[in-house]
């Protein structure tokens, strides 16, 4: 029967090219819209999520404040500061934390030969760079233990800051002077997407161990404590338990939100998500839409096919074949159709994913950088394929249910 079926959607398409010819247009047209749009969308989204944890792998940025409620007799107003001792409270206190590290922060000048330039410098120790995902270019390397318990005067730098000072130059083992104390360059940071910052992007940073910070500057106090939990899901019971933990310190109430404030990345990033989910939604929606009109378009000819074709139709109803098969041979040319459409549509869209994902990985820190590479995964084949599949039975079910109630005799008559 499939056979049969083929062989009369050939016929027709010989006889009617023209009417073929732009059905498929209409349903390829509409397959283009809806994969492209989803696939940039999906591209864009995951840009955006790259940018969010290229600032801050599910981290938590803690800050000190001012207190904002009276506490156990104690006068709101009181200034909140912490100390590197905090790090190993918390470390001990607080279950659940995978990572932590002090932020002592400093602008600083950085001097090389006759060229100079303000930046800011870090002082942290060595999970800084998973936490901040700051991972070294080839050749060299990132802060390490040895350079944290030696207080060596070593310099981690960003890529835009050391082309600022080295030009053409190779940094790596290069003395650089830091408000004129001599460090040496051991890695650049690698360049990254970066769509939330504090005080400039990572790309004009200079890193050195915080011991080295604190004893070259003097600092009592730290800016601020950088803390990764070992499960993102737990984020709640951590904040909860850094708000217990330093109010029985510092003598405020848990609940006072202006003693400590928390930047909570993990946060940012179910909010990134949510947004990325809400253009994918959206992108979606207009490209349906468009394949919508195309399959409306493939409805209304196969309604005139099956006017065109009613004498036809009463012949083979005249001669025995069974209603079933009427209806079957309409059903099957419109899914013919719009899956004909849909592969070419396919085709010409993953020709142009692969050509966008060809531009080199360095154009991403210019045009590239906020569209992000458009992605053509296989569940998103799925859902087109879907897509099309109810689009060409609603298109051909109605016209194949009048072609199949038509009468024999009056289908003869009909002129």
């Amino acid at each position: 029967m499939f056979l049969e079926l083929f062989r009369d959607f050939i016929s027709d398409l010989r006889v009617h090219r023209t009417r073929a010819t732009l059905t498929l247009i209409a349903i390829t047209w509409g397959t283009i819209a809806v994969v492209l749009l989803l696939s940039f969308g999906e591209g864009l989204g995951n840009q955006m999520l790259k940018g969010m944890m290229n600032a801050g792998n599910r981290i938590m940025v803690v800050y000190s404040g001012e207190t904002g409620l009276v506490y156990q007799g104690l006068p709101k107003g009181r200034r909140i500061r912490f100390i590197e001792e905090d790090i190993d409270l918390i470390s001990k206190s607080v279950a659940g934390i995978g990572m932590i590290s002090p932020q002592y922060r400093n602008n600083v000048t950085l001097t090389y030969g006759k060229y100079s330039t303000a930046t800011e410098c870090e002082g942290v120790n060595p999970c800084f760079e998973e936490m901040r995902r700051m991972y070294p270019s080839a050749g060299g390397r990132f802060l390490n233990d040895i350079d944290v318990t030696h207080q060596r005067r070593v310099l981690v730098l960003g890529s835009v800051i050391a082309k600022d000072i080295f030009k053409e130059e190779d940094p790596i083992g290069k003395i650089v002077k830091v408000d004129g104390v001599p460090y040496t360059v051991v890695g650049l940071i690698q360049k990254k997407v970066q769509t939330a910052m504090n005080n400039g992007p990572d790309t004009r940073r200079a890193i050195i161990p915080h011991t080295t910070f604190r004893t070259t500057y003097g600092n009592k106090y730290v800016n601020s404590i950088v803390v990764q939990p070992i499960d993102p899901s737990q984020q709640e019971q951590v904040k909860s338990s850094l708000y217990e933990v330093f109010g029985r310190k510092y003598r405020f109430d848990p609940k006072d939100e202006r003693a400590i404030s928390i930047w909570d990345f993990i946060e940012a990033e179910k909010i990134s998500q949510k947004v990325g989910l809400g253009v994918s939604i959206f992108l979606f929606s207009i490209g349906f839409l468009t394949l919508v009109i195309a399959g409306v378009g493939v409805a209304n000819v196969m309604y005139v096919v099956v006017k065109e074709r009613t004498k036809e139709i009463g012949i083979k109803l005249a001669v025995g074949a069974r209603r079933s098969y009427i209806l079957a041979q309409f059903i099957f040319e419109s899914l013919l159709l719009s899956l004909s459409g849909g592969t070419i549509g396919i085709l010409f869209c993953y020709t142009v994913v692969s050509l966008v994902r060809m531009i080199p990985a360095d154009d991403e820190m210019g045009a590239m950088q906020f569209v992000g590479r458009p992605v053509l995964s296989f569940p998103l084949i799925l859902i087109t394929v879907g897509i099309l599949t109810a689009v060409g039975l609603a298109a051909g079910v109605f016209p194949a249910r009048k072609a199949a109630k038509l009468d024999p005799v009056e289908s003869l008559r009909y002129e």
